[in-house]
């Protein structure tokens, strides 16, 4: 059974092995960690100009977190919904426009 399964996630994996080595993984959990601090202790970080802060916006950088910590973990959605929504690129798109926007306010 256990063969199976880690034949089965190393064929989903084989289009983009890339994503999935133990480097990508890193940087997705560490900038995750980072992200989830900042957010969580100063949600200020991603205000502008004092004006209310944006929660559509909040949301965005959360579920871009969220994949990062999935992905960082190592776990891989069976299902193509959650294997789109919660993919390295989709976590690396919301985490880097996140640290954008902190870093240019």
């Amino acid at each position: 059974m256990i063969k199976e399964n880690q034949h089965n996630s190393q064929k989903d994996q084989w289009h983009l092995p890339f994503l999935y080595n133990a480097f990508a993984r890193t940087l997705s959990l560490s900038v995750a960690g980072t992200l989830s601090l900042i957010l969580t202790l100063y949600p200020q970080a991603v205000m502008q100009d004092n004006q209310p802060l944006d929660h559509s916006l909040l949301t965005l950088y959360m579920w871009g977190i969220a994949a990062g910590f999935v992905h960082g973990v190592g776990f891989v959605p069976r299902h193509i919904i959650w294997k789109i929504l919660f993919s390295p690129v989709v976590a690396w798109v919301l985490m880097s426009n996140a640290l954008f926007l902190m870093i240019a306010i």
